[in-house]
């Protein structure tokens, strides 16, 4: 059985005890969140659509992705601009599809 769940702006396949990485969500460490934007729900084949039901997960970590490096430069202006950014990330297990 697996859900296609959509999940702070993207949409995710998953299934019981999937461990993912999401946009940072409201919340500590141990809480339980619930998401009901649910798109597609397939148990055994038999596939539904826009069903209400709801995806159970625990937050398990927050923390911060790979640093990526943002350099701009114009070419014979002697402009150069090096930033970083890190994105925010939560470690989220699902616990079950109902």
């Amino acid at each position: 059985m697996f859900a296609i769940v959509n999940i702070a702006g993207q949409q995710f396949k998953v299934k019981q005890n999937d461990e993912l990485f999401v946009h940072r969500l409201k919340g500590n460490a141990g809480d339980t969140v619930e998401f009901s934007d649910i798109l597609m729900v397939s148990n055994g084949g038999n596939i539904t659509f826009a069903k209400p039901t709801s995806v159970k997960a625990e937050i398990i970590d927050h923390l911060k992705g790979d640093k990526v490096i943002v350099f701009k430069k114009k070419r014979r202006k002697g402009f150069m601009k090096k930033n970083g950014h890190r994105q925010a990330l939560t470690k989220i297990k699902i616990s079950s599809i109902a």
